[in-house]
């Protein structure tokens, strides 16, 4: 396995990806509201990371016969991840709409989501996007230098499983540098079959626990991209991109 730990010009380059990624997804944030279409948000927060100097790091993602198509991920309620924008998707109250964002500048690569309220959302879809929020927080505490990777895991899994939710486990965080996925494949649960390995400062994480309301298994729809809870439960997502450092992590999506 390769890791790529970076140099402080190559940190350099992350954090501003980071930052500019973070002010993107801020201003997303206020334009949901019932009524408003996925493409919409999504054509807005192509324009404002062409305005940034960046590149939507997901559009064209995959390429060969079926590339992402957007500069979003715009999943709905029982969409954990990948969900493709449309004209004619409508936000409307009480979903839980969930944005994942990449964006890449100067060849570096920074990527987040976020799981939101559209209007008044139910008692369970809040405990589920708080569960999944934490699961991330609680999951870095004790990250620095020299820990093991699984650290993360085993904390992540605990907060869902108190919660009562389940992690999905076909979907992992990952590497991210050069490239938007990278070495090593981070699991938001822990195995013993897993392969460990020893963090070191340098290193740049995309970490983000999916939690789903009801069972982990999820399945993937007819246009090859959204993946969704075989069960048809609600599922939240919640990533920032993270550096690991002598004494703990600094959070590059802020």
């Amino acid at each position: 396995m390769s890791i790529h730990i970076k140099t402080e010009s190559e940190l350099a380059i992350m954090r501003l990806a980071g930052k500019k990624l973070a002010q993107v997804m801020q201003r997303l944030e206020k334009e949901i509201r019932p009524g408003v279409s996925t493409l919409a948000i999504d054509q807005l927060a192509e324009k404002l990371i062409l305005e940034r100097g960046g590149r939507p790091a997901f559009k064209g993602y995959g390429g060969g016969k079926n590339p992402f198509p957007a500069t979003i991920c715009a999943s709905i309620n029982s969409e954990v991840v990948h969900g493709i924008p449309s004209k004619e998707r409508l936000l409307k109250a009480g979903d839980i709409f969930k944005i994942d964002l990449g964006l890449e500048i100067e060849g570096f690569f920074s990527d987040m989501a976020r799981t939101f309220a559209v209007g008044e959302i139910s008692e369970e879809a809040e405990k589920l996007r708080e569960a999944t929020q934490q699961a991330f927080w609680q999951g870095i505490k004790g990250l620095k230098d020299g820990v093991m990777l699984s650290v993360y895991s085993k904390a992540a899994e605990k907060v869902v499983k108190k919660a009562g939710f389940s992690v999905v486990k076909n979907l992992v965080g990952h590497g991210i540098g050069r490239n938007l996925h990278e070495e090593p494949q981070v699991p938001n649960y822990f195995e013993a079959s897993f392969r460990d390995l020893k963090l070191k400062a340098g290193m740049t994480l995309a970490l983000e626990p999916m939690v789903n309301a009801g069972d982990f298994k999820t399945v993937l729809g007819k246009d090859g991209w959204v993946f969704e809870t075989k069960d048809g439960s609600l599922s939240a997502h919640y990533e920032n991109t993270i550096l690991i450092t002598k004494n703990g992590v600094e959070i590059l999506t802020q």
